[in-house]
């Protein structure tokens, strides 16, 4: 069976991951990307680049996005030279951004009446690390149909991929993981700090957890990074706000109050507006060092 042809759009850290590990797994991958240094980078890779979203669908079977808003997703598909532009039926989009689940739904709908053309919503747990090893967890939207279609595609990247319901429903199910990881980074955090004031090494607390229940993948893989004020860019405390927002505004639609939520949303607000919106989650511990200026 021939491996399919995939355009990738958006070519940011979690962008540059996906095309670098579908090339590596010996697909066609062509990349579009308003930076040009990032696309010349996947191009020495072996991908190949496209003058924009429209012509990077042109010849490929699945369009997959990777990026931050809904509304750069929108102007990606819908916008001048976007992907609806070359949207055929036998095309399939693949959204593995982290945007709002409504939006997400009405611009399914508005693809597959103008084109014919499939929309699955498939955001991703597991960060670089996970989609450099094909170890992602994605959460879907969509048919049944499109869903396995896009399995073609995923199967490269995630070893756990579930589908949630029609479209929306992956994008809904990524803000409740974001509910677990934000709350869970700063739990991180917070033990640190109490166990380096009790005289416990917090470098041996994963170890000392594990298999109980308050064992977790992000205890294991946080919890020394936090513990060493390791800052190497994993994931944007940005990107978190923006997810945090979105979840926020998402559980006031449905007059469901999150009170551990807007904590910790209060908190990532103000590291955003302390000029850390770029910078790793591993942050956090700054205000509780009292180093956060």
């Amino acid at each position: 069976m021939h491996e399919p042809t995939v355009a990738v759009i958006g070519a940011g850290i979690m962008g540059s991951a996906i095309a670098t590990r579908l090339l590596a797994c010996g697909l066609a991958v062509t990349v579009f990307d308003l930076d040009a240094g990032k696309v010349a980078a996947l191009v020495e890779k072996g991908a190949r680049a496209a003058r924009s979203s429209e012509a990077a669908t042109m010849g490929n079977r699945f369009i997959l996005l990777s990026l931050n808003h809904a509304d750069i997703v929108r102007a990606v598909v819908f916008g001048t030279d976007g992907v609806v532009g070359a949207a055929t039926p036998d095309r399939l989009l693949i959204d593995m951004s982290s945007i709002d689940p409504a939006e997400t739904t009405r611009m399914a709908a508005e693809l597959r009446t103008r084109t014919g053309m499939g929309w699955v919503d498939a955001p991703l747990s597991g960060g670089v690390p996970g989609a450099l090893s094909g170890h992602l967890t994605v959460m879907a939207g969509g048919s049944e149909t499109d869903f396995e279609r896009a399995r073609e595609v995923l199967r490269h990247l995630a070893d756990n991929c579930t589908l949630m319901g029609e479209n929306g429903a992956g994008q809904t199910t990524k803000l409740i993981n974001q509910l677990f990881c934000a709350v869970l980074f700063e739990t991180l955090a917070e033990a640190v700090k109490l166990a380096e004031a009790g005289g416990v090494d917090p470098h041996r607390l994963p170890a000392a957890l594990a298999g109980g229940r308050a064992d977790s993948a992000i205890l294991q893989e946080f919890m020394g990074k936090f513990a060493r004020r390791d800052f190497t860019p994993t994931g944007r405390i940005d990107n978190m706000l923006k997810d945090l927002e979105a979840l926020a505004a998402f559980a006031s639609r449905l007059d469901k109050p999150l009170s551990l939520t807007a904590a910790v949303l209060a908190l990532h607000r103000h590291l955003v507006a302390s000029g850390l919106g770029p910078r790793d989650s591993a942050e956090m511990m700054r205000p509780l060092d009292g180093t956060l200026a």
